[in-house]
């Protein structure tokens, strides 16, 4: 997934609930020099005085004067040579916006870096003001001249991102509002934001007597010890618990935020605003959801009553969702194992991708260790088109370490591929946004799969892939369904830190089914979520985005002609094309509502080999 905002070094990772003796060893750090080399660097300085200025002369020379510019006979050149100036811009705003959020990233914690971030965000958010009118003056240019200025060649090269900008048209506001709500952004869901970010940082689980941050606690729930498993969930929902009065009110800001935002520009459902960002039709999401809930029962449900079995019990208790089998092989991958299987399966795919890929180890693109402060989960960032993504880890050894990796990864490759686009194509729509990522995933898996060496091991593989892929597809869809039912109930008025948890409650047992048992304190765990607080609706990408993958895979699977290069071409045309055109060449149709089903039934299809194994 991606990071909504935003030195060399070494760092001993030790983790002694590792498998085994305790470990350790060398993560990678990443350098950030490719951006700036400090945070004190004069060149970052020398460019956010640049961009004001930059700002300050696009606005004098364009502003009130763009219709005018199709008038003329050059009106095409005259037009592009505007957005190539205003994409310049953009690109340097990126840029610095990129270091100040990957340098907090690095420890949200430490006051100076989180000074220099909201400094930036401040100085950023004051000088883009005087970039505001552009868009909203492109929308208001009259088809018939702007089409016949399209219709040149300077200015075709940026026509799907100008119509990308057009379907805004309906929800955008008067000049001055727009300005209103861009500068008090950095007071208002941003400043919100960040206060998330740092009490999360900041939060300690005590678990058997040891201060752990989240992601270390988190990690706790794949322990092999059922009492630590039980420890980790009692310390985390205790934490939780103390600081729920926080998380209250931040989730309760943001989506009166939102409410206010929607209201004003005219989006009448709650989650209309993401689907519109994503370019993606409302009715082919819903589509989505109600074939992921009807397939509940044959996915989630049956397959912890499954797993629940193999641990001898009527049911699960909430903790040992993720439990490794009672039998599977503790398996740690060094860093070393870890890079060489992804490589190794990504090379397998394709030697490009591989190639792509290694350039993240060699050129130390990666930030890879635990430590206190640093932002939890893991994500890849693109930054600049002018420059690379870097990508974030908590790296601990586990074989989902792996996966993920291979996941973020498969994010960086995307964002390589799709950079020659430039900065205003080069994004990608969440609707493809996880494809690389959940294709880097399924590579990887595959790969590690054909090896193992024993039907136990093979077993645990194939439990730990379905469980990742219902994190993914039926988790998320519930994620999407609270999300959905707390926006509506805010809009009814403010929501107690009870109501929250019981809007949180209402989802688990319909996704996850009566083979969990939920225990004391789970009723907290969406505080945690940061999906919930930096991109609502976010969610629901995941489970296209595998569902999308899963049918991606099975054209894959049968040798299509010509399958590397197509998909090579859909993750090269980042946000340039409909994500209907790039899958038309699979044969796939994601407004087809059978579309979906055919995801699912490769989950459903992989519960089916793990109960044909010998017990």
């Amino acid at each position: 997934m991606t990071l909504e905002t935003f030195r060399e070094s070494s760092i001993l990772l030790r983790n002694p609930r590792l498998s085994g003796a305790a470990k350790a060893e060398e993560l990678p750090v990443w350098r950030l020099d490719d951006l700036y080399s400090g945070l004190d660097s004069p060149e970052y300085a020398a460019d956010l005085q640049k961009v004001a200025q930059d700002c300050q002369d696009f606005a004098a020379l364009y502003r009130g004067g763009l219709a005018g510019l199709l008038e003329g006979p050059e009106s095409s050149r005259a037009l592009y040579d505007a957005i190539a100036r205003y994409e310049a811009i953009d690109d340097l705003i990126t840029r610095i916006m990129s270091f100040a959020g990957l340098s907090y990233a690095e420890d949200t914690v430490d006051p100076a870096r989180a000074k220099f971030y909201g400094d930036a965000q401040e100085k950023i958010t004051a000088a883009s003001t005087d970039l505001l009118f552009f868009q909203l003056e492109l929308n208001r240019l009259d088809d018939a001249a702007l089409e016949t200025a399209l219709a040149e060649p300077p200015l075709a090269h940026y026509r799907p991102w100008i119509e990308d900008l057009r379907k805004e048209r309906p929800f955008q506001l008067e000049d001055r509002i727009e300005q209103l709500f861009h500068e008090k952004s950095v007071t208002g869901h941003a400043a919100w934001n960040r206060l998330f970010d740092e009490t999360i940082a900041s939060l300690r689980f005590n678990v058997d007597g040891e201060e752990l941050t989240l992601e270390p606690a988190l990690n706790l729930f794949q322990d092999s010890d059922p009492a630590m498993r039980e420890k980790a969930s009692n310390a985390i929902g205790a934490t939780l618990k103390a600081n729920l009065r926080i998380f209250t009110l931040i989730s309760n800001v943001l989506a009166k935020d939102k409410d206010i935002s929607d209201s004003w520009r005219g989006f009448k459902d709650v989650a209309q605003s993401r689907h519109l960002s994503n370019r993606v039709e409302p009715e082919v999401v819903e589509a989505m959801v109600a074939a992921v809930r009807a397939a509940y029962p044959r996915l989630s449900h049956r397959y912890y009553q499954l797993k629940a079995r193999w641990f001898g019990k009527d049911k699960l208790k909430h903790w040992d969702r993720n439990a490794p089998l009672p039998d599977a092989p503790q398996r740690h991958y060094n860093w070393a194992q870890a890079r060489a299987a992804v490589l190794g399966a990504y090379g397998q795919f394709s030697p490009r991708m591989a190639e792509i890929a290694e350039k993240f180890f060699d050129k130390k693109w990666i930030d890879a260790p635990v430590r206190p402060g640093k932002a939890p989960g893991a994500f890849a960032h693109p930054t600049s088109p002018s420059v690379h993504p870097y990508v974030l880890l908590n790296y601990q050894g586990k074989p989902r370490d792996v996966m993920t990796l291979a996941h973020e990864l498969g994010h960086g490759v995307h964002q390589v591929l799709a950079a020659p686009n430039g900065p205003l194509m080069a994004p990608t729509p969440l609707t493809l946004a996880e494809t690389a990522s959940v294709f880097g995933e399924m590579l990887t898996f595959r790969s590690l799969l054909a090896e193992a060496a024993t039907p136990r091991e093979k077993r645990a593989m194939l439990a730990s892939k379905v469980e990742d892929m219902l994190n993914t597809v039926v988790r998320q869809i519930a994620f999407y369904s609270f999300e959905r039912k707390l926006h509506e109930e805010r809009r009814q008025g403010e929501l107690t830190a009870e109501k929250i948890c019981e809007l949180w409650m209402s989802v688990q047992a319909e996704s996850l089914g009566p083979a969990i048992e939920f225990g004391e304190g789970y009723d907290t765990f969406w505080a945690y979520i940061p999906h919930f607080i930096h991109s609502p609706f976010y969610v629901y990408a995941y489970a296209f985005g595998d569902c999308l993958v899963n049918s991606l895979y099975g054209v894959y699977q049968k040798a299509e002609p010509g399958f590397v290069d197509k998909y090579f071409a859909l993750l090269s045309a980042g946000g340039s094309k409909h994500y209907s055109e790039l899958l038309k060449p699979f044969g796939l149709d994601a407004r087809d509502p059978a579309f979906w089903d055919i995801g699912l039934s490769m989950i459903e299809g992989l519960i089916d080999e793990l109960e044909s194994l010998p017990v």
